[in-house]
């Protein structure tokens, strides 16, 4: 058996459905690979979204999915101790999923804009269609 024979066969072991022979569909692939995102683009994607794979920043971003709070409210929620919570805070502003305000002495955080919210919802709702 060749390589290529063994690497088909391994696909369709895992429920990976192949084509059955090599056949491009150059009027397709042309369509496509303009429309892509240039590969600066496509890599500050797939930075953000790395971003949400951390639960307790996604824990975090669902806290100011609902209510403006301050990083002791956060700890408080979360059982963490305000130095994890503002940690995991700085890699969310860097990444300018959250902002914050100052009132007094007090630092309040919100998600940074209404595409924050969709992408939490919207991945909820893929979540719980399965």
């Amino acid at each position: 058996m060749t390589g290529l024979n063994h690497s088909v066969e391994t696909l369709l072991e895992e429920g990976v459905e192949t084509c059955s022979f090599l056949h491009v569909h150059e009027d397709a692939v042309a369509r496509v690979k303009a429309l892509l995102p240039d590969e600066a683009s496509l890599t500050r994607l797939a930075e953000l979204f790395k971003v949400f794979g951390d639960e307790t920043r996604i824990r975090i971003l669902y806290v100011l999915f609902e209510e403006e709070v301050c990083v002791c409210d956060i700890a408080t929620l979360l059982g963490m101790t305000q130095s994890a919570v503002s940690h995991q805070l700085r890699i969310l502003k860097q990444a300018c999923l959250i902002r914050s305000r100052r009132m007094g002495k007090t630092v309040f955080y919100s998600l940074a804009d209404e595409h924050v919210r969709i992408l939490l919802h919207n991945g909820t709702e893929h979540i719980n269609e399965n």
